[in-house]
């Protein structure tokens, strides 16, 4: 894919593309402590019509193995029991200020037969996703990611909370799923959402929906066009973003990113509208919006969605005091990045920095195809060209074009060991990891 197809600055990429809940607004976080139990087991899929289930790896556990719900504020007491016949470790994309959780760094895999727990606080109401394939790459079975929703304590104007998960599978002539890191020269693509071949999200008129669009595909960048609807993005990989319409309703999500949009069922009772999936080749239906011929919700449609609440995320950087580091991702010769099976707390950090100083990254995508960075822990801004400011969102992953620099910053709110992952925009190439520490 190229720069033209899917450009890298976030907003230009996403604006390219019954009763409503009325709780008791409360802006103290609840200090509920709660428990889960996650299983990593062997199971199978059926992935394409006429052929046999494909074996897969997955993250069950929770209600109905649908998506993990929690508080905004909750803490949670998650124990892993490995049931599969290598180690695996559980792996959080989007949350923030838990060092003891995260992956390598802060937690071991978990040994076959064997189980650990671990303490959540879920800081920040968003949304964010769980995996185990982190240690997979190459020598595993395939298996999908979970959807994580934290909900915010406050009152919002919203009938419903969907969640749609697309993940990607390249699969043999026999219907067997690859990993990656494989050669997949004879392989078909396969997208899912929420498991299975396509969605349809029905409404009522004048009904409203969060749709929370997650792509967990494995190294994919792909955009999801919703017809006929205005689509309005208010959240970006987990953080609340300044509400902004999705131009030609298309949303554009890099591997491991999420985006919150609000949808307003307005077309008449009865019409249909497609959901497409572009994934810079084809473009596949993948679900429906369908207005149902039932009561209207209500007599006429919401006022405009507000923006979210904050998750208090600092309103300014520092960025002339800020710890300036160099760092280049996807370079065919270089040794600082390594594989995650190699990754340990003892493995040298990319950068060290006090806590409560603002970092500033110059990425720098020096290989041969367009990249994925991801920041584990803390959420950063993309700073404009001139330094002089930054996008009005906030992210935990990004696209990078070869041969492109991003500059990103970030608050070092959190004390602890936090990886960071990479990896080309290629089934074949391997997925990397550094460290970094907040002291």
């Amino acid at each position: 894919m190229t720069d033209n197809t899917f450009p890298i600055d976030r907003r230009a990429i996403l604006g390219g593309l019954g009763a409503t809940f009325l709780l008791p607004t409360s802006s103290a976080l609840p200090q509920s402590r709660a428990a889960l139990v996650l299983e990593a087991m062997a199971d199978t899929i059926v992935l394409k019509p006429g052929q046999p289930p494909t074996p897969i790896w997955r993250l069950a556990g929770g209600p109905d193995n649908g998506p993990l719900r929690f508080n905004r504020g909750e803490t949670v007491d998650v124990t892993l029991t490995n049931r599969l016949s290598v180690p695996v470790v559980l792996n959080w994309t989007g949350l923030d200020g838990n060092p003891a959780a995260e992956p390598l760094a802060g937690r071991a895999p978990t040994p076959p037969n064997a189980s650990t727990t671990t303490q959540i606080t879920f800081r920040h109401a968003g949304t964010i996703t769980a995996d185990i394939r982190l240690l997979g790459d190459a020598i595993a079975q395939p298996s999908p990611a979970r959807p994580v929703i934290v909900t915010e304590a406050e009152s919002l104007a919203i009938d419903r909370d969907e969640v749609m998960l697309f993940q990607d599978w390249r699969l043999k002539t026999d219907g067997t799923a690859l990993m990656p890191g494989v050669d997949t020269e004879s392989a078909a693509t396969v997208f899912t959402v929420n498991g299975g071949p396509t969605f349809d999200l029905t409404l009522a008129q004048n009904q409203r929906a969060r749709v929370r669009l997650i792509n967990a595909c494995q190294r994919d960048t792909i955009a999801i066009k919703i017809a006929d609807h205005e689509v309005r993005i208010i959240a970006i990989d987990g953080q609340p973003s300044e509400p902004f319409l999705a131009r030609d309703g298309l949303v554009v999500l890099t591997a491991g990113s999420r985006a919150d949009v609000v949808i307003d069922a307005v077309r008449p009772p009865g019409s249909t509208s497609p959901i497409m999936l572009l994934d810079g080749r084809d473009a596949r239906p993948i679900g429906r919006i369908i207005v149902s011929g039932a009561k209207p919700a209500r007599p006429a449609p919401l006022p405009t969605m507000a923006a979210l609440p904050t998750n208090g995320l600092p309103a300014q950087l520092d960025l002339k005091s800020a710890l300036r580091v160099d760092l280049a991702i996807n370079a065919p010769t270089s040794a600082d990045w390594v594989a995650p099976t190699i990754l340990t707390p003892s493995s040298k950090p990319a950068f060290k920095v006090k806590r409560g100083r603002t970092v500033v990254l110059a990425v720098s995508n020096r290989g041969a195809k367009p990249a994925v960075f991801h920041l584990h822990g803390h959420h950063f801004r993309l700073l404009d060209r001139l330094d002089d400011g930054w996008k009005p969102f906030w992210l935990d992953t990004l696209a990078i074009d070869t041969g492109q620099t991003q500059r990103i910053a970030f608050a070092a709110e959190f004390a602890g060991l936090y990886p960071m992952q990479t990896m080309a925009t290629d089934w074949g190439s391997a997925r990397l990891m550094r460290s970094y520490l907040i002291e």
